[in-house]
């Protein structure tokens, strides 16, 4: 499914992540597919807040698209319409900004 979208991702330079995306896996697999660096925002330790510098963008991205119940879990059987769903959360979210 990657592939019939890389036209439309082929001005991804950099992927930012949540730790849980750690590992080389999804490093070469990003690369290979989309060829854009991983940048994984992680916290430094455990049971103390600190405004990390780009793991709030993360967070608050993981907030937005929250509000929609169609995502809440992942019910959904095709990867396409994953995406058309999060394709049109983040729509709708830069409508309300207008």
């Amino acid at each position: 499914m990657i592939g019939a979208n890389r036209q439309g991702l082929a001005r991804v330079f950099n992927v930012l992540a949540d730790g849980g995306y750690t590992g080389e896996p999804f490093r070469k697999a990003t690369r290979e597919l989309i060829v854009a660096n991983v940048e994984i925002a992680k916290r430094n330790e455990l049971h103390t807040f600190a405004v990390l510098p780009k793991r709030w963008v993360v967070e608050r991205t993981f907030g937005w698209l929250e509000k929609c119940h169609r995502l809440w879990k992942n019910c959904e059987v095709l990867i396409s319409s994953i995406l058309g769903m999060m394709q049109l959360a983040f729509i709708r979210l830069l409508l309300n900004r207008l």
